[in-house]
């Protein structure tokens, strides 16, 4: 008997658009019920980054979604709060992302792979390792500060002997980190922080790879094996591997040149609903894969942080601005007291004009500025029409 190919769904450029930013949370009434911890379930990840300008990428990934909720609210959400239990822990995904507790067991492949791996980039002294470990056991949760020290020198890269111990053993899964203290890792035993019945599931990697190929697809909507690997760094091989028990389905989309797999949930209601208009971190998931961004919105987009500084074209820290559904400028932003600058702003036309306005004003009423001032407008000619419309937004 021969078997037949499983039909696949077309779908256009624009409706692949609209599936992405559905399944993203930027189109339709957000859920405010379930606030930032559902913002991170929903996402299966949101990623960590040390640059803050207006705030840092973890805040604003909520706010992106939910509107101005408060600072504190999301820090709260993500980290343990005493006498309760772990909601969300830090590893190793896209990048280092807070993830949400039950999604523990599905990194267990990752954690055998780093219990294997025969290389590192740091030498681990003789002996530091159980000194760490006993250490923690004794005194409870601790910074690497409060271990010993983090670094041998000021450099960056430098690290302390008890600072390589204690990352082997977040990447092994011996140590988690489901607290920061400022922006300081509060490292803790996995048996003392992470929920007895998720820490005992332990799962073959086959198992793992398909829960996290399926969350990519329904976090992206609709995305290629490429989207879909990179959601939290898998392989290609390891993609096809499990794909097809992942509960996405095979799809087409007018003007990709690769196949593609969308989440049914998300082609059985056609996405609508009103569009979010915010800025948004570099590090959003939305657009932190530079290809599939460039292929949704047309739309080409850097980080410039690491980019010396005469040759930025967008800025230091360039914010895609969204706004019905397509990304319709950048802000390069920065603080002064309580004026929110955009130190430069690229428009894509003056209709973009009243959304980058608008976006800008609700974030520096966000982060506690009372004014906006515009610095640079890459249309000199535009200029005028952005300040006019911030006044009047402002009044």
């Amino acid at each position: 008997m021969t078997t037949l190919p499983r039909p696949t769904t077309e779908l256009s450029a624009d409706e692949a658009r609209r599936i992405a930013l559905r399944a993203q949370g930027f189109l339709g009434a957000p859920d405010r019920r379930s606030g930032v911890r559902g913002v991170l379930r929903h996402l299966g990840a949101v990623q960590l980054d040390t640059i803050s300008v207006l705030a840092r990428s973890h805040e604003l990934i909520p706010y992106a979604r939910l509107g101005a909720v408060g600072r504190r609210t999301v820090e709260e959400a993500y980290w343990k709060q005493p006498s309760q239990p772990a909601h969300a822990f830090e590893y190793w995904s896209h990048a280092a992302c807070v993830l949400p507790v039950e999604e523990w067991p599905h990194f267990a492949f990752r954690r055998r792979a780093y219990r294997a791996r025969p290389h590192w980039n740091h030498e681990l002294p003789d002996g530091t390792y159980d000194q760490v470990i006993k250490q923690l056991r004794t005194e409870g949760p601790l910074t690497a500060t409060e271990l010993g020290g983090a670094k041998r020198t000021s450099e960056w890269w430098d690290w302390s002997g008890t600072k390589v111990a204690v990352e082997r053993a977040l990447m092994y899964g011996e140590v988690v980190c489901v607290e920061r203290r400022g922006w300081k890792r509060v490292y803790d035993l996995a048996e003392r922080a992470i929920p007895a019945d998720l820490l005992r599931d332990d799962p073959a990697d086959a198992e793992c790879l398909r829960r996290l190929v399926g969350l990519a697809g329904r976090s992206l909507g609709v995305g290629t094996r490429a989207d879909i690997a990179d959601y939290h760094r898998l392989k290609a091989e390891q993609v096809d591997a499990v794909i097809a028990d992942s509960g996405l389905v095979p799809v087409t989309v007018a003007g990709w040149s690769k196949p593609a797999w969308a989440d049914p949930a998300a082609l059985a209601v056609p996405p609508r609903g009103r569009h979010r208009t915010t800025l948004l971190s570099p590090f959003d998931s939305l657009v932190w894969d530079r290809a599939r961004t460039e292929r949704l919105f047309g739309f080409t987009h850097r980080l410039e942080a690491y980019v010396p500084k005469p040759k930025r074209v967008h800025g230091y820290f360039a914010m895609p601005v969204l706004a019905g559904g397509r990304l319709v400028g950048r802000v390069d932003p920065a603080r002064e007291g309580r004026t929110l600058v955009a130190k430069q702003v690229t428009l894509d036309g003056r209709t973009a004009v009243p959304a980058v306005a608008g976006a800008l004003v609700e974030a520096a009423g966000w982060v506690d500025c009372t004014d906006v001032r515009v610095e640079r407008v890459d249309a000199p000619d535009l200029r005028e029409a952005l300040t006019r419309e911030l006044a009047r937004v402002l009044a």
